[in-house]
């Protein structure tokens, strides 16, 4: 059985989800028949690079050509888009970079390179976390996209864009991946449900979503995961799989925070401790939450940003934390929260700092 994220893999640009404006670029490149030698594709994880880097070897090798200049999508009908679909292209070559990083690496692809496409028109070579290439490496890359060999195409993906060596970006057209918003990933998960005739609630899939962290495919596959735990998962099962608290006890604790209330605090990191969960991981989802508050305080127009990040209830909550924060409090407790983060992480005794913290602030 397919994982989920593969499953529901988008086959066009127009199921893309979350990356509107680059796949808009895409598909007037094909249209124009103006598609690029390289490209470098970067950003956060789980954000439809490698599915776009496919999708640019569908639009390059389909067999309906005439098709791809009308729609600026691939057929996905044909022998080419098919294979490509599978995996089973012989000239699409997919390299990990982080496992095949060195300088022969780069001359064999390099060799390969050199060769002329065996089925289709073009050789694509999409080069995943190419970030993890060696200074070797990316010297014997340098010429290959200086002097790109006719009807190939090579596509660079990357999570970190700052460790692509400048003279390489410069040779190559660039596009950010930036995150998906919260509620379009609830929208995306809802339809996958539907589909698979999944029982979860909006809650639940809300709660995956921001676990997700603004990757859909981390959201679908943690979607697939829950529902193997459960035929109908509450948020409680998620915060045991993810290892992350919910915003109930986000908000509960913020609550704590705002009235003074050391005891409902402690209640909070004894009431997480005693289910098995993870104090650090509250700790941190209670620094972004007072952040958040007090940003919010200070700057109202961050709301609009806030609301691709978070639930409605969320929102509302942080609203009106903001409007009852004393901010100098806040600042100072913070600061605290943030050593005693950084405690946590290395303490046999993870709730200790975070308890020291909230008591000394709050008692």
């Amino acid at each position: 059985m397919l994982a989920l994220y593969r499953k529901y893999r988008p086959k066009s640009f127009a199921e893309l989800v979350g990356q509107e404006q680059a796949a808009e670029i895409f598909r007037n490149a094909a249209r124009q028949g103006k598609l690029a030698h390289a490209y470098v594709l970067y950003g956060p994880r789980g954000t439809g690079k490698t599915t776009v880097a496919r999708l640019i070897a569908k639009l390059a090798n389909c067999l309906s050509q005439d098709h791809v200049k009308k729609e600026g999508e691939p057929c996905n009908a044909c022998a080419a888009c098919a294979e490509i679909d599978a995996g089973r292209a012989m000239d699409v070559i997919e390299i990990d970079a982080a496992s095949n990083r060195g300088i022969d690496e780069i001359r064999d692809l390099k060799e390969s390179i050199r060769v002329s496409p065996s089925s289709y028109t073009h050789k694509v070579f999409i080069v995943d976390e190419a970030h993890m290439l060696t200074g070797a490496a990316w010297n014997a890359l340098l010429k290959t996209l200086e002097e790109p060999p006719e009807r190939t195409i090579i596509i660079l993906a990357t999570t970190e864009y700052e460790k692509i060596p400048a003279t390489i970006a410069s040779r190559a057209q660039r596009f950010h991946f930036k995150k998906i918003p919260l509620q379009t990933i609830v929208l995306k998960l809802k339809e996958i449900a539907a589909k698979e005739k999944i029982s979860v609630s909006d809650d639940v899939l809300e709660f995956i979503a921001a676990s997700s962290d603004g990757g859909l495919r981390d959201a679908e596959s943690l979607l697939d995961q829950v529902t193997v735990l459960s035929d109908a998962p509450d948020i409680a099962s998620v915060e045991a799989i993810v290892g992350r608290a919910g915003a109930k006890r986000v908000i509960a604790c913020a609550n704590a925070v705002i009235a003074h209330d050391v005891a409902a605090a402690l209640e909070q990191i004894a009431d997480i401790q005693a289910a098995g969960g993870n104090i650090v991981d509250l700790n941190k989802e209670l620094i972004i939450y007072l952040r958040r508050a007090l940003a919010l305080r200070f700057d109202p127009m961050l709301e609009s940003s806030f609301k691709d990040e978070l639930t409605k209830e969320e929102l509302a909550s942080v609203k009106a934390h903001s409007a009852a924060i004393d901010p100098q409090k806040v600042i100072e407790l913070l600061k605290s929260l943030i050593r005693a983060y950084t405690e946590m992480r290395y303490s046999p005794f993870p709730h200790v700092p975070f308890e020291v913290a909230m008591i000394e602030h709050l008692g």
